[in-house]
């Protein structure tokens, strides 16, 4: 008892003993000097102010004031890549949430999504801590291609309203209720917020024409300000005219807080009603759902975005230990007003091409997107909201990935583009849940088909590869190839059913049967019954490791008149030989 108790925890050990800090620490051991300090520090400045605007956009998509999204990106952005396993990664809010944090903010405040976050942070440690990291080699590529699409169809929709200054009471949670919300406001467009709008995307799609030294959303936003402030006369939305806080003499002032991400009890945020928010136990059970999704989706992007990274730098990503400390990342944020976090692809590749070398090029980002808020907080209340939707309609149109998707529906198997359509189509209408929930077991049945197309049983005679003498009169060999599974077995083995007259033996050469599972175990075993009740002898050949220690699992032992096993086939017919020539 003692000994199976020390073997679990010695095997529980094995799976949770993780090293924090990996990809730092291997930088540090690599030797860390002024050079490479330098080169991160300015990577970092770069990807800074490309996050500055991008985090602000993302958190008024999300549903709260810009602050709280520059408040995530400071804190999970510094706490992340100082604990992960990903050289390059950069963290912050990214895009794909936005279409689950969105309901979570409409229906609980600020305070649901912090309190969601904490919940697929703690999540997101336990997936690391159990080395589950390597699981997302298993989600095939027309899913993950299908979810993203799907959630750049949202998140464009969802733009609509602020770029062309749409007046809608209430924005309805599901896409086509919000599609006729968007079509019936219409009539209520403003010329003066989709020229800004306009002005805005043209300026983001021809800068990088002009230089790529500059980030072109810093040009684009500020360009768009300075008209913004310039115009007063447009009366366009801004962030000053949209949101406001409350200042330390009591006054409400327009924009954000010249403040730093203060420590604040999570629940202590505004709640759905603005006022503070009390937890209980049913709260967290309805927002369990969201938080499970969140920390698939944080799962899922932040591994895709360091498998590209590694590509793009030539490093090696420990996919446990980055899980353990984007859920780190999302545990702490809450408790400083931030939501949401993971691997955002955009800004680390950023980072790789700004010459990032090691994780303190992306806590630098998060230090200058601080300094930031420190300095220009009172110029923020000038950006208008129609340039920060034409920022995220750009985000969107990269994160649809039109030339992947033309790509697969073009080349790809039919059964894989329905695979990508169908996750597609169950984002926009439903939720990314439910969409990689199916397309994962779609995906899953149709490799379960393919496979079972690829095991079968053969009959063959004297032909056979491995047979120097012929068979005797009265035995056949029934050649089987590929894995015995629920989804083959019962078809591979058909055959045995329907045999010629006179038959005494049958050989069944296993040699190409890698692996056996339950469900071809049991028709194996009827197989083996149904001939022996004839008065057939089975030999069985060549059996594999797995299915040698399966079979003797099962009970399914030698007995001289029904069964025998047979290192190779040339045994096994010197076996039939000795049956039919002693019967």
């Amino acid at each position: 008892m003692l000994a199976h108790a020390r073997s679990g925890i010695a095997w529980l050990h094995s799976r949770v003993a993780l090293k924090p800090a990996t990809a730092l620490r291997e930088c540090l051991a690599e030797g860390y000097g002024p050079a490479r300090l330098r080169a991160d520090l300015l990577a970092g400045v770069i990807v800074g102010i490309i996050a500055l605007p991008l985090s602000m956009a993302l958190a008024v998509a999300s549903g709260v004031p810009p602050q709280y999204g520059l408040y995530t990106a400071i804190v999970a952005g510094l706490v992340t890549p100082l604990l992960g396993g990903s050289r390059t990664q950069v963290t912050g809010p990214t895009a794909a949430f936005v279409v689950l944090l969105a309901p979570v903010a409409s229906r609980y405040g600020i305070a649901g999504l912090a309190l969601a976050t904490l919940m697929a942070g703690a999540v997101l440690v336990a997936m690391g801590a159990l080395r589950l990291g390597r699981l997302i080699e298993f989600i095939p590529f027309p899913v993950t291609t299908g979810f993203t699409a799907g959630i750049a169809v949202v998140i464009a929709v969802l733009q609509v309203k602020d770029f062309l200054g749409l007046t809608v009471e209430r924005m309805p949670e599901h896409f086509a209720e919000r599609v006729g919300a968007l079509c019936r406001a219409l009539p209520t467009a403003r010329w003066q917020e989709a020229a800004v709008g306009a002005f805005t995307l043209a300026v983001l799609l021809g800068w990088t024409r002009v230089t790529r030294r500059v980030p072109a959303a810093l040009v684009a936003l500020a360009a768009a300000a300075a008209l913004a402030a310039l115009l007063p006369g447009l009366g366009v939305a801004t962030i000053g005219t949209r949101f406001s806080y409350t200042g330390a003499d009591g006054a409400i002032l327009p924009g954000i807080p010249r403040l730093p991400p203060l420590p604040v009890l999570p629940w202590n945020l505004p709640g759905p009603d603005g006022g503070g928010y009390a937890p209980t136990f049913a709260h967290l059970r309805e927002l369990f759902p969201y938080a499970a999704a969140i920390a698939m989706l944080a799962a899922i992007e932040s591994l895709l975005s360091a498998v590209v990274a590694d590509g793009m730098a030539g490093t090696r990503t420990d996919p446990d230990a980055e899980l353990v400390a984007q859920g780190t990342g999302n545990l702490v944020a809450p408790f400083f007003g931030g939501f949401a976090a993971t691997g955002a692809l955009a800004r680390t590749a950023a980072n790789i091409r700004s010459g990032a070398t090691s994780p303190v090029a992306a806590a630098a980002h998060a230090v200058f997107i601080l300094l930031a808020v420190l300095v220009l907080a009172p110029l923020v209340a000038f950006l208008p909201m129609a340039s920060l939707a034409a920022l995220l309609l750009l985000v969107a149109w990269n994160m649809s990935e039109v030339r992947h998707v033309t790509h697969l529906l073009r080349a790809a198997p039919k059964s894989d583009i329905a695979v990508l359509l169908t996750t597609l189509f169950l984002t926009v209408a439903f939720d990314m849940v439910v969409s990689v929930t199916v397309g994962v077991m779609l995906a899953a049945l149709l490799f379960m088909k393919r496979m079972a197309e690829l095991t079968g049983a053969t009959l063959v005679g004297e032909g056979h590869p491995s047979l120097r003498h012929p068979l005797p009169k009265g035995a056949v060999i029934y050649d089987v190839a590929g894995p015995l599974f629920f989804g083959a077995a019962g078809r591979a083995l058909s055959r045995l059913d329907s045999l010629a007259a006179g038959v005494k033996v049958v050989i069944l050469d296993l040699e190409d049967v890698p692996a056996v599972d339950a469900t071809g175990l049991v028709v194996l075993e009827e197989s083996l019954e149904g001939l022996a009740g004839k008065g057939i002898l089975v030999v069985l050949a060549g059996l594999q490791d797995q299915p040698e220690r399966a079979l003797a699992k099962a009970g399914i032992a030698a007995a001289p008149d029904r069964l025998l096993f047979a290192g190779s086939v040339e045994l096994a017919v010197g076996m039939a030989r000795a049956r039919i020539g002693g019967g």
